[in-house]
C-alpha cells in the first residue's frame, strides 16, 4: 500500500510538472513577440519572401524620405536596358556646384574625372551622394539639355513607382533634396527597396561598407578617392543586415530603409521621421527582431 501511494503522488507530481513546462512553452512566444514601441513617426517592416505584413505604423502616411529617394534613383539606372556598368562619365561644374548650393552630403567627385556608372552608384549608395545622383540623372535622361535629361530622368522614377502599383509616393528629385513634392510612405519605400534588392549589382553595393574608386582625370592619370563609407551603421551592428539606405533632412528628419537576413529568412523595412542617427538605428532593430519572431 505505502509503495502504491509513493507511485501515485510521484506519478501526479509529473504531470504537475508538464503542466507547468508545457504552460511556460506555450507562454514564451507571446512574451517574444510584443509589439516593439518606436520613437520613428512611421514604421513598416515585411517578409521580403511573399512580402507579408509584420509591423505597421502609419505605415501610408505619406513623408519626406530625404536620401532613402536614392534607392529609386539607382533601381532607375539599373534597370537601364543594356546598361554598361563601365561606361564612363564626366564629372561636371554643374554637380559640384549643385551639392555646395544645397548644402548636399556628396561623394566629393572631381570636376573633370572620368568616373564609371559603376563607380557612381557607389557614391550614391555609400557616402550617399547626391553629386553621384545628379551624375547619374544627366547620363540616364533623356533630352538636349541638362535640366530636360533631369527631368526625364525624374520621370523615370515616377514611371517606376507606378509599375510598382505605389499610389502614396512621388519624385520630384533625382536624391531627396525635393521641391515639395517629394514622397513616399514606409510601405511604399519597402516595396522599392525590395523590388530594387532583386538586383544582384544593387545588393552587392548596398551592403559594402566600404569602396574606394580609381578615376581617370583630365589627364588620364588615374586618381584613388578617398574611401567611401557607407552611411548605414547596421551593416557593422545587427548581425545579418543586408542593407539598404539611410536619409535625413530638416523635413524628412532621419530615414532609414533596412533588411537583414538570418536563418534563411528575410525581413525588409522602414523607419521614417525618427529622431536622430543612433534612435533610427534602435527603431529599425527593434522592428528587424520583431519580424524575425514573427515569421
Amino acid at each position: 500500500m505505502k509503495g502504491r501511494r509513493l507511485r501515485r503522488a510521484a506519478a501526479v507530481s509529473v504531470t504537475a510538472g508538464a503542466v507547468l513546462v508545457t504552460g511556460a512553452l506555450a507562454a514564451a512566444p507571446a512574451q517574444a513577440v510584443t509589439t516593439p514601441s518606436i520613437v520613428a513617426k512611421g514604421g513598416f517592416v515585411m517578409n521580403n519572401s511573399n512580402a507579408k505584413t509584420l509591423y505597421t505604423k502609419a505605415a501610408d502616411t505619406k513623408r519626406s524620405t530625404g536620401s532613402t529617394t536614392k534607392i529609386m534613383t539607382a533601381k532607375v539606372v539599373l534597370a537601364q536596358s543594356n546598361l554598361n556598368l563601365d561606361s564612363k562619365v564626366t564629372i561636371q561644374k554643374a554637380y559640384s556646384d549643385y551639392v555646395v548650393a544645397n548644402n548636399a552630403s556628396q561623394a566629393h567627385l572631381i570636376v573633370g574625372d572620368k568616373v564609371t556608372v559603376r563607380q557612381l552608384l557607389y557614391g550614391l549608395m555609400l557616402p550617399s551622394g547626391c553629386d553621384a545622383a545628379y551624375a547619374l540623372a544627366d547620363k540616364f535622361g533623356a533630352g538636349s539639355t541638362r535640366a530636360a535629361r533631369v527631368k526625364s530622368f525624374i520621370g523615370k522614377m515616377n514611371t517606376a513607382a507606378k509599375n510598382l502599383g505605389l499610389t502614396h509616393t512621388h519624385f520630384d528629385s533625382f536624391d531627396g533634396i525635393g521641391n515639395g513634392s517629394n514622397y513616399s510612405t514606409p510601405r511604399d519605400l519597402t516595396k522599392i527597396a525590395s523590388s530594387a534588392m532583386k538586383n544582384s549589382m544593387f545588393r552587392t553595393v548596398v551592403k559594402t561598407k566600404k569602396y574606394t574608386a580609381k578615376t581617370v582625370t583630365k589627364t588620364g592619370s588615374t586618381r584613388t578617392m578617398a574611401a567611401w563609407t557607407n552611411t548605414n551603421g547596421l551593416l557593422s551592428s545587427y548581425s545579418g543586415t543586408i542593407g539598404v539606405k539611410t536619409g535625413s533632412g530638416p523635413e524628412a528628419k532621419y530615414c532609414l530603409v533596412f533588411a537583414a537576413t538570418r536563418g534563411g529568412k528575410t525581413v525588409i523595412g522602414t523607419v521614417l521621421a525618427s529622431s536622430s542617427i543612433a534612435q533610427r538605428e534602435s527603431d529599425a532593430k527593434k522592428l528587424m527582431t520583431y519580424g524575425f519572431a514573427k515569421i
